[in-house]
Formats: structure tokens, sequence, C-alpha cells
């Protein structure tokens, strides 16, 4: 007959003793984990970012909606200061996204943030997430988010179009696209944890470097676009790791199957390592074989490129 251990829900303050100096720090290094299962890809921006006289825990960015995403984060139930902060919060960072973080999310918490996704537009959601700590037998401990509170992405999605901002024909074609996009790069080659498309033109996701990221984009020219964009905010960074590249761009392209764009854009912050082909969000009859292609590129820029990124970008 079958044995089976006996599973323990451990404190979390066995795991992380302090909260700004431990939480916080793990939280913002595994903010993939957490983007998994609430269907973001979330890369950091800062840690302890200042609003007024107070500090935010965790500022990010949702990469496929280029939002950006408030994280605060408890070692312990939900309370009404840290609820009273994460409204500061949202407004000081003009947030797209809020998330509440806690070992135990209380039911008058849970309410009020399920009332603000009712009463709000699509431009925010909140997120109430309990994190929890467990182990079989004598184990190592394992770590897992479970989400609690999340907008009604249905209920809004009818909100914008029953309103001035109507998503146009051009705009579904776009959403149509990105989602069966997203969907299949997610459930079979599990390259990103994206869930929700929206009417744009572009995607774009994480590559495990702070500022650079995989994108698909239909461009202007009656082309389409698979790219490692190198976006951060630090122009010497970004050229130097175009650069690193570039001086490899013999064994990438190997790799690739074939030759790349190396666009330095010396006029502009960021760099892009792209690849090109015809396409149009019009011609209806090719999305299927774009989107096909767009996937193949995307799957191979990661294998090929994402390797390297790491390193160079030290």
């Amino acid at each position: 007959m079958k044995e089976f251990g006996v599973l323990q829900k451990l404190d979390l303050r066995e795991i992380w003793k302090k909260e700004a100096t431990e939480f916080t720090p793990w939280l913002a290094k595994n903010l993939g984990a957490l983007g998994r299962v609430i269907g973001m890809d979330l890369e950091l921006v800062t840690q302890e970012a200042p609003v007024g006289d107070f500090s935010l825990d965790v500022l990010a960015r949702d990469l496929g909606h280029d939002r950006i995403v408030i994280i605060e984060n408890q070692l312990a139930a939900t309370d009404h200061d840290h609820l009273g902060k994460l409204l500061t919060y949202a407004a000081g960072n003009s947030a797209g996204v809020v998330i509440w973080v806690a070992a135990e999310i209380r039911d008058e918490h849970r309410q009020a943030l399920d009332w603000l996704n009712q009463h709000t537009d699509s431009d925010i959601e909140f997120y109430a997430v309990v994190v929890e700590v467990v182990r079989i037998d004598n184990s190592n401990p394992a770590y897992d988010f479970r989400p609690v509170v999340f907008p009604n992405q249905w209920r809004k999605t009818r909100i914008v179009s029953a309103g001035s901002r109507q998503t146009t024909k051009k705009g579904e074609a776009y959403r149509d696209f990105f989602q069966q996009l997203i969907d299949e790069l997610r459930e079979k080659h599990k390259f990103t944890g994206a869930r929700v498309a929206f009417p744009q033109n572009w995607y774009s996701f994480a590559s495990g470097v702070g500022g650079v990221t995989y994108s698909f984009s239909f461009a202007q020219g009656g082309r389409v676009r698979t790219e490692l964009y190198i976006g951060g905010s630090d122009i010497t960074k970004n050229k130097k790791l175009f650069d690193s590249l570039l001086q490899e761009r013999e064994t990438l392209e190997a790799r690739l199957g074939g030759s790349l764009e190396w666009e330095r854009l010396d006029d502009k912050i960021a760099s892009r390592i792209a690849v090109y082909r015809s396409g149009s969000i019009d011609e209806s009859s090719q999305l299927a074989e774009i989107r096909s292609w767009a996937i193949a590129r995307l799957l191979q820029f990661k294998n090929s490129i994402g390797p390297r990124l790491a390193i160079l970008a030290d």
C-alpha cells in the first residue's frame, strides 16, 4: 500500500525573519513566479520606491501592456494601514496594476479590492495574493502564490466597449491575434505567464534581464517584426550590451539560421536586434501563418540569444 507524507504549512517568519530586508528582496527576485499566477510578465523596476514620505515595497512593470505595477507585501494578515498605502502608491505612480501579497487576506480587505475592481475602469486592476510555504515531512520548504482577488476581465472589457473609448475593428483584430499568440506560447511552450491580450499592435515578454525584452509587433510599411529589444533606462548599458552581442553576430545568426537586422539606434536610448517579414493585421488569410512565424522566431531568439544575455549584461 502506498504511503503518503504529511503536508505541513509553515509560518512565513520561519523562512523570512524580517519583512523589509528578507521577504521583499526575495519577492523582487521571484516576480516571474508571481506574474505567472496572475497572468503577466513582470519585470522589476526597483525596490523601496519613494512616494512622498513613504516607500513602496516593489515597483515593477507589466511588460505585455507596458504599465506600472505596484506591489505591497506583508508576512502577516492584511491590515487597514497597508490598504491605505496601496491606494496612495497607486496614485503616486499612476499604476495600472495593484498587487497585495500577504500571509492572509482578511475578508473586509478582499471585499474592498473586489469593490474597487467592480467600480473602476479598465485602466487599473487590483489583485490580492496569498503566499504560503509548505513542506512534506522533512523535505525542503516550497512556496506557493494563490490569488484570491482579481479583476473580472470580461466585465471590464464590456465597460470599455460600451463607453467613449470603443475598441475599433482593427483593435479587436489585434486583440484576437495576440490572444491566440500568448495562449500558444504559454500552454505549449511555457514561454510566458501572460493570459490577457489588449487591442494593441505589439506584445513584449520578459527575457530575465531587466530592460531587455523579446517582442513581436506589426511594424510600419506592411511588415511584422520579431526582436530583442534593449530598452533599459541607461543608454550606456544598452549600447554596451548591443555591441557585445554584435561581436557574436556570426555565431548568433548561425544559431538562428539567417541574418538579423542590427539596429543600434544611436539617436535613441534603446537598441534592437530584429528579423522582419511582410505582413499586416488586415491580411486575415495570412494571420495564422504570421502567428506561427512569430512563435517560431520568439522561441529561436530565446534559445539562441537568451543564454548570452545574463552573462553579457553584467
